[in-house]
């Protein structure tokens, strides 16, 4: 089956971001936007990639923590819903949430509820991301997982903490995280962006700059692993998770919000991107 391909959508993409101010960055309506324009198949990606946020947003309410980030799907209430029945969660994700709602249920006997609830979640998380069909989705999530577990892993060393405490998932590079007691895990060779993760975990003291120098490792992956799509979902998903990041910065911080705005409409072109395409 072909991808679909979004030529007038990729080529809007700036004015939606133009659109915005970055003291109030609104990706949620860029997001909604694209949803009106894209294939229901595509759409289920767009949402997907916006679950992470879902789980965020499901582990703080079951805590009774009251942050919700905006960028979920669904908005706190419709969780509050979700974790009575979930109905609207991928399947996964709301196998999760069933089992850990009756440690006795039907839905426990694939789940290990003796986990922290945040691993099983988030875990569930990625597992629905490696099923799409979207290849960036795949990747993307993939990578992020990564990312994350070895900022984490970093942080539980240095705090003298378990690291299989703290990580999501399992495979070869969750193994050697919980392993190795090398500085980098002994993934040097493995996972390029390692030695940058380590250093900002480890020497950044100020915590607006730790967070900088990741969100800029995760900004150069998602361009790069867009890198030949030009009009189909995988750039649109791309062009998501860098908004994503601007929204996350004009909030923490408005001036680097605002030169991430400006990064991202250098680099989002539509009329350049016909023009590579020809």
């Amino acid at each position: 089956m072909f991808a679909e391909e979004y030529y007038c959508l990729v080529a809007s993409l700036k004015e939606y971001a133009l659109d915005a101010d970055t003291k109030g960055f609104d990706a949620a309506a860029i997001r909604t936007s694209i949803l009106e324009e894209v294939s229901k198949r595509d759409a289920r990606a767009v949402r997907l990639l916006y679950g992470y946020y879902d789980c965020e947003n499901i582990a703080a309410l079951r805590a009774g923590r009251p942050a919700h980030n905006p960028l979920g799907n669904l908005s706190h209430e419709e969780l509050e819903e979700e974790l009575k029945r979930p109905r609207r969660l991928p399947e996964g994700v709301a196998r999760v949430l069933r089992a850990y709602a009756d440690p006795e249920g039907e839905d426990a006997e694939t789940v290990d509820t003796a986990r922290r609830f945040e691993k099983a979640l988030f875990g569930a998380y990625y597992a629905e991301c490696a099923a799409s069909k979207s290849r960036f989705l795949r990747e993307w999530s993939s990578f992020d997982r990564t990312l994350r577990n070895v900022a984490a892993a970093v942080t539980a060393r240095a705090a003298g903490r378990a690291v299989e405490e703290v990580v999501v998932g399992d495979g070869d590079i969750v193994s050697q995280l919980c392993r190795s007691s090398a500085s980098d895990f002994g993934l040097r060779g493995e996972v390029s962006y390692v030695d940058a993760v380590i250093a900002a975990v480890n020497d950044e003291q100020n915590l607006l700059e730790k967070e900088h120098k990741i969100d800029r490792i995760r900004w150069n992956e998602a361009a790069e692993l867009a890198t030949f799509d030009y009009f189909d979902i995988n750039a649109i998903l791309s062009y998501l998770v860098r908004v994503n990041i601007v929204a996350r910065w004009a909030r923490l911080d408005v001036a680097r919000g605002r030169e991430l705005f400006a990064r991202l409409l250098r680099e989002l072109d539509g009329k350049e991107l016909i023009e590579n395409k020809q």
